[in-house]
């Protein structure tokens, strides 16, 4: 697990945003499930061009439908269910997608933390678009 993985996606944005010569507040990430891997990524050989895989997030409530690539309902007495790898790409100017949940990641299960200094949860990571 990350320790404190706020830094860690800026770090991504970072590094994307000095290779390419782009101010980092013009860059945010796009996702993109991996839904033809395995779900522990075993299968993912090669790193992203730009971008960062990240595997072992959890979806309460619902469950990702690898056919139609789209959060589903979950089934019968299943409230938490493993998502499969997600690719963070960043994207320079990115508006998002239309239709999309912006789904929360939370550092841990009980989804609360303390607000600090930045006037944000100490658990809540970020959104992504499913």
């Amino acid at each position: 697990g990350l320790f404190f993985p706020q830094a860690f996606f800026t770090a991504v944005l970072q590094n994307f945003a000095r290779a390419h010569k782009f101010a980092i507040d013009r860059i945010e990430f796009d996702v993109e499930v991996r839904d033809d891997c395995k779900a522990d990524g075993s299968d993912l050989m090669v790193p992203p061009l730009a971008g960062c895989y990240i595997r072992g997030l959890f979806l309460e409530g619902c469950r990702w439908d690898n056919q139609f690539h789209a959060l589903g309902i979950s089934a019968p007495k299943a409230l938490f269910v493993q998502l499969p790898p997600v690719l963070f790409k960043p994207e320079l100017d990115w508006k998002g997608k239309s239709g999309v949940y912006a789904c929360p990641i939370y550092k841990v299960l009980s989804r609360k933390g303390t607000l600090s200094t930045t006037g944000h949860s100490t658990n809540f990571v970020r959104d992504m678009g499913l």
